[in-house]
């Protein structure tokens, strides 16, 4: 099988690159290589994108340098493509309000360029969207216990009002990917799904106050550099590690049950963030230094995937414990500390 993946020089975009390689696929990595968020922190950009280039490489990868909001290009990539997988976007809030343009074109506009190549070539697709869709709303029906926030029912569906609440370009841009994902299932009978992901987390994350929250926490506990917490400490995610999520991908391509799913932990591992950087601490043995800031605009402070729906339509389900997934990430950030050295 030929498997297109947008934005496989990216976290994600990476370990669903090495799922495929390694079920003997042939696999094609369209990246403009431009990470936004990435090139906001203070790691050593180059060699950070060198580092997944370099492992790309050695599964045999074919790099394309490529942009999603040129349809062009995006179409001749396609060609003789059995699967596109859309993992290229503008992931970040923070740079969402910052700059509603470049969130608005690549999101919804390179989204609707991969619609429109997996339609004409009549070939499955997914795009990622995000739980922010369902708008921060949801921080009104919450109550505070010791460590974390809680929430009665814990878990939320699909059914769930989307866009409650205070809401930023993210939101709109993310929830218009859904829109048109829906359209071209109803008009053109396309097969294709979007995942409303949650918090992931793993080896290959660059992770910052921008994006990546569980690798940022990791990356600075292990260069004895302050964690900055926005707010309280005791928003909650149910995390989900890389190899999980890249799954997830395979297991529509198998069912091809169109749709939206919620993709995430689940109820066994929700987590705050303070319980999060505590058991990156047991993991490690250094003691985080934790900073306080005020919360920030549009933030959601609780979400937790009901995935029934996911375990029910596409047989799927995650595997790796928080712990073990956390252990993981911590061992590949202590063999790449060279790329994080410069952070402040």
């Amino acid at each position: 099988m030929n498997v297109l993946i947008t934005g496989g020089c990216g976290f994600l975009g990476s370990h669903v690159c090495e799922l495929y390689t390694k079920k003997g696929h042939n696999v094609t990595s369209f990246d403009n290589l431009t990470k936004h968020e990435l090139n906001r922190t203070k790691y050593d950009a180059k060699a950070a994108r060198e580092h997944v280039l370099n492992f790309l490489k050695s599964l045999k990868v074919k790099t394309v340098n490529g942009d999603i909001r040129n349809k062009d290009e995006l179409l001749q990539a396609s060609e003789n493509c059995d699967y596109i997988i859309h993992t290229a976007a503008q992931p970040a809030m923070t740079i969402s309000i910052e700059d509603p343009e470049l969130d608005l074109a690549t999101n919804v506009i390179g989204t609707f360029n991969v619609l429109e190549a997996a339609r004409k070539r009549d070939i499955p697709v997914v795009i990622c969207s995000s739980i922010h869709v369902y708008g921060n709303k949801i921080n009104e029906t919450l109550k505070e216990g010791p460590t974390r926030f809680l929430r009665e029912p814990p878990t939320i569906d699909e059914q769930h009002p989307t866009m409650e609440g205070i809401t930023t370009p993210l939101h709109a841009s993310k929830r218009a990917t859904e829109l048109y994902v829906q359209s071209y299932i109803d008009t053109y009978g396309l097969k294709a799904a979007a995942f409303r992901f949650t918090g992931m987390y793993g080896p290959r994350q660059f992770g910052s106050e921008d994006h990546g929250w569980v690798a940022n926490f990791t990356i600075r506990t292990l260069l004895k550099k302050p964690i900055t917490v926005f707010g309280t400490g005791k928003q909650v995610r149910d995390i989900l590690y890389a190899t999980d999520a890249a799954q997830a991908f395979d297991a529509f391509y198998r069912t091809k049950e169109p749709g939206i799913y919620n993709i995430g932990g689940g109820i066994d591992r929700s987590i705050s963030l303070s319980e999060c950087i505590q058991l990156i601490e047991e993991i490690t043995g250094i003691k985080a230094d934790v900073k306080y800031s005020p919360k920030r605009t549009g933030d959601l402070w609780y979400f937790v995937c009901d995935i029934t729906k996911a375990k029910e339509k596409l047989h799927w389900s995650p595997k790796i414990s928080n712990r073990e997934g956390v252990g993981k990430l911590a061992a590949w950030v202590a063999e790449n500390k060279a790329i994080f050295e410069g952070a402040k």
